[in-house]
């Protein structure tokens, strides 16, 4: 009851200021409609942020609201559906949930695990690079975590490191945070990267190629980060290993589904990487696999997964953020913002390394306001001003977005890191023990880096 009533009063207090902003007499030379467009992004912001709503239901009142207020032309409010990066959670869900429904994914995780013992460093080693490998073939965090945990649980407890352990509890954390931090590296694999591709396309016509984004983020976000994770895990939550109680599972023979199956996802990763030459968007081969994948006699899984087993809600909140950007575009408010922002932050043409410190400093502190699904659609309206005013391509300056999100300061900020603890019934207070000093490290450490590695690769463009 009490939860009920502070949820209530949380929703109270977002309706009550976005009302308030809705109805506020706009200042002079601002349009009326850019204050409703503010009234409108505080509500869908707020109720995202906090979860007062499932995020479906809160995206479906963006779309209803949207057009009722008229905020905006109606092929302004639903162009998230006519973005390929759409069409890449729908064929996301449905690979995932055939990886899943075929045991795949397990067979490579054990197959990557072994049965031998393994050191405790080695062990937490082999979490993180199973994570990462898993993050290619699966693009779903929450789907990865649920399949990961209670595999990576059992080898723990083989392992001798019992549940409640510092072993154990590190073990599990290192696979629930890499899944998430090391997943922003690489396109397809997580919620926030698939809203800044939808938006980069929607706002501005830009493409972010599987290869170029694969090529800016994952040498400093998926190696130097995984490598990062596993040893503050080590060094967080010491154990030793021994051979303990637990068995280790034999692995069955691979079925058909598991082979067709397979093939699918290698070709798929192999046209992804190579889109850069035959200029095909990720978006449409993920479709592709995922009706290849439900075919009869061709397929791995039953066509009727599709209405059976596949939750549509984050197609649906994708597709309010996408249109959402796209109202504050329309509109005018992102320029508002972004002009109202820069009066604070300064950017400056040639001062390329402030200027990313600034703005990865600037998104890592959204992502903390408004959580890390929600913060590229904040951002990604304002990248032009912010793009003009340094001097960058649009790509640099939407792409500063992502290594933002992909820095983890507190549990709340990822929702799959939250379905991870809760699985394996993991405390706040032991996550912070991981996640603050690694959020520090990249915020002090990693950002300076990846600026060298942007600029070693001419990434500004200048």
């Amino acid at each position: 009851m009490t939860h009920s009533r502070s949820a209530t009063l949380v929703a109270a207090v977002i309706i009550a200021a976005a009302a308030a902003i809705f109805f506020t007499p706009p200042p002079p030379g601002v349009a009326v409609n850019v204050m409703h467009t503010a009234g409108l992004l505080l509500l869908v912001m707020g109720l995202w942020a906090t979860g007062v709503l499932p995020e479906a239901l809160t995206a479906l009142i963006f779309f209803a609201l949207a057009v009722l207020l008229e905020v905006a032309k109606p092929e302004v409010i639903f162009s998230g559906f006519t973005s390929g990066t759409l069409w890449l959670v729908l064929g996301g869900l449905v690979i995932a949930e055939a990886v899943r429904m075929t045991g795949l994914g397990e067979r490579i995780a054990r197959a990557a695990l072994g049965t031998r013992v393994w050191s405790y460093p080695q062990l937490v080693t082999a979490a993180v690079l199973v994570a990462v490998l898993l993050a290619f073939l699966m693009p779903a965090t929450v789907g990865r975590i649920l399949l990961l945990v209670p595999i990576l649980a059992a080898v723990a407890e083989r392992h001798g490191l019992a549940p409640g352990t510092p072993g154990h509890t590190g073990v599990l954390f290192a696979v629930i945070v890499t899944s998430f931090q090391c997943g922003t590296a690489i396109l397809p694999a997580n919620a926030p990267n698939l809203v800044l591709a939808g938006a980069a396309e929607t706002l501005y016509g830009v493409q972010l190629i599987y290869a170029e984004y694969l090529w800016a983020q994952f040498p400093v976000m998926g190696v130097i980060k995984g490598a990062l994770i596993a040893a503050i895990v080590c060094r967080v939550f010491p154990a030793q290993t021994r051979a303990g109680g637990g068995s280790a599972a034999d692995l069955r023979p691979m079925s058909g589904q598991e082979k067709r199956l397979a093939v699918i996802l290698l070709l798929s990763l192999a046209l992804w990487a190579s889109d850069f030459v035959h200029g095909i968007r990720p978006g449409w081969i993920a479709l592709a696999a995922a009706i290849v994948a439900m075919l009869p006699r061709i397929g791995a899984v039953p066509a009727t997964l599709f209405q059976e087993r596949i939750k549509f809600g984050s197609f649906f909140y994708i597709a309010a953020v996408l249109g959402l950007g796209a109202v504050m575009l329309d509109t005018g408010l992102s320029k508002a913002f972004g002009d109202a922002l820069l009066t604070v932050i300064r950017l400056e043409q040639g001062a390329d390394a402030a200027n990313f410190i600034t703005l990865t400093v600037l998104s890592t502190l959204a992502s903390m306001i408004v959580t890390n699904p929600a913060q590229p659609a904040l951002l990604s309206p304002l990248a032009g001003t912010f793009a003009e005013a340094a001097g960058w391509p649009i790509q640099a300056a939407l792409m500063t977005a992502a290594v933002g999100f992909s820095t983890l300061l507190f549990p709340y900020q990822a929702p799959p890191v939250v379905v991870g603890m809760q699985l394996a019934a993991l405390r706040v207070r032991d996550a912070l023990r991981l996640t603050v000093p690694l959020a520090l490290i990249s915020i002090v450490v990693l950002i300076p880096v990846h600026y060298l590695w942007w600029r070693l690769i001419g990434y500004f463009g200048n």
